[in-house]
């Protein structure tokens, strides 16, 4: 099954009130191209699930900044004054969670998990509003698991059947990503054709991948510049 689609296609995949889980840690394995393509279509009172807001005046940072975003599930925002600002004045929900943390809620929602039970931050802010188990000795916190109704994530390579490949430490949170959300949409740097990957080089295969756009499509479509080093 090919699964190449346009961008137009793609993105009007995602609608308003959707959550999204966007992969990246900073600017590698970010889908650029993709966020700027949201951005253009306008679509509002997103739920995003992100490590981070990127840096004022990129990438996602630009989706937040322009009103689309109602909340931001994420790790930190040291990076973004402008986010910061914002959530400050409370124009944007914003949940922070530990990155690991985050990684395994994630994870956990990829796996069919309702949550898992950790004793990290068991004496801190970390347990507000949260339901506390004890096991044995031991006392933990119920974290839940994390879903989206759309993942946007990049690959530096991707065959027609979904496969993806991603460069070193761009890999970060696309792959969890891919496996715990309804629809999973990769833009991709390169396009090779079935059978030109080596299995044992697939970091995502194609079963958890619906749709895929090539990143030079995307930039003729909507004129986008490719002004990020994204890996």
């Amino acid at each position: 099954m090919d699964k190449q689609i346009t961008v137009a296609e793609a993105v009007a995949l995602v609608k308003d009130h959707y959550h999204v889980m966007i992969g990246g840690f900073g600017v590698p394995g970010t889908p650029m191209i993709l966020v700027d393509a949201l951005l253009k279509q306008n679509t509002r009172h997103l739920t995003l699930i992100k490590n981070e807001a990127n840096i004022a005046g990129i990438g996602v940072s630009k989706l937040v900044e322009n009103g689309q975003v109602d909340s931001l599930v994420t790790s930190h925002l040291g990076l973004n004054s402008v986010v910061l600002g914002m959530m400050n004045r409370k124009e944007i929900n914003v949940e922070f969670n530990p990155q690991g943390i985050l990684a395994e809620r994630i994870r956990c929602g990829g796996a069919g998990l309702l949550g898992f039970i950790t004793d990290i931050g068991i004496d801190t802010i970390l347990r507000e509003n949260k339901q506390v188990i004890k096991i044995g000795e031991r006392t933990g916190i119920l974290e839940t698991s994390l879903r989206a109704d759309v993942a946007l994530i990049h690959a530096a390579i991707g065959d027609r059947f979904g496969n993806l490949v991603y460069e070193k430490s761009a890999r970060n949170f696309n792959p969890a990503m891919a496996t715990a959300a309804r629809i999973v949409i990769a833009e991709v740097e390169k396009l090779v054709e079935p059978g030109e990957l080596q299995p044992d080089s697939i970091h995502t295969p194609g079963a958890f991948v619906d749709h895929m756009v090539v990143i030079d499509e995307l930039t003729a479509e909507y004129g986008i510049l490719e002004d990020y080093v994204i890996g």
